[in-house]
């Protein structure tokens, strides 16, 4: 697997989401945040509108769930027609039996860890997951500054995947821009989230594959 690149919508017009997500055809994956203003402070969509989008557009939904109880919702966003779906390990009581149901449901099962919850706890359920999202900016809003110190948790992260011979996506989130995404593929990333940088370009389709040359040209030399 390559460079992956994932706009978040969350920075797009979210009253015409069918027609934003067709201005970003070179994409891998529509990065969708589920915010509940509980697990973190901010209100966004859930699940009637992800059954929606994922009707109208042939990029598979990659949702982030920034709730409490995953492990009770998670699952009915895979059986929705998401192709991943993240829960926090901040928020799940039962990280491996909700990754196993998320993948019965037929989608790729992802945890995401805040920026200062560490990866070496988790170290035994990298085999369970066919993702690990390591957030670079506090989750609930975009637009915030990329926080250089996740990179040495990136680097952790990649070295525990490479000790067990795992093939876990390995996803970053927050920041991602065209200052910051060399870093992050330097540091083992190969899935990248870009909400800002990507909607607030001119040619938002012509970001992300200016975002993928520069993610991969950086992953090449590491």
């Amino acid at each position: 697997m390559g460079i992956q690149i994932t706009p978040s919508i969350l920075n797009a017009d979210l009253a015409a989401l069918g027609a934003e997500v067709s201005r970003i055809g070179s994409a891998d994956w529509v990065h969708v945040d589920v915010m509940d203003n509980h697990f973190v402070p901010n209100l966004t969509l859930g699940l009637p509108v992800v059954e929606s989008l994922a009707r109208h557009t042939a990029i598979p939904l990659d949702a982030h769930l920034m709730i409490e109880d995953p492990d009770r919702w998670a699952p009915a966003y895979a059986e929705a027609g998401c192709g991943s779906v993240t829960f926090h390990a901040e928020a799940a009581k039962a990280p491996v039996r909700l990754a196993r149901e998320i993948r019965a449901q037929g989608a790729r099962a992802s945890m995401a860890l805040k920026p200062a919850t560490p990866v070496e706890p988790y170290e035994a359920l990298l085999p369970e997951l066919d993702m690990l999202l390591v957030m670079t900016v506090e989750p609930g809003f975009g637009g915030q500054k990329f926080l250089d110190l996740c990179l040495p948790k990136i680097r952790a992260a990649r070295a525990l995947m490479r000790k067990h011979g795992v093939e876990t996506w390995l996803q970053v989130d927050g920041g991602v821009s065209l200052e910051t995404i060399e870093r992050c593929a330097e540091a083992g990333a190969d899935v990248f989230v870009a909400g800002s940088a990507v909607y607030s370009a001119d040619d938002p389709d012509a970001m992300v594959r200016e975002l993928r040359a520069k993610a991969e040209t950086a992953a090449a030399s590491a």
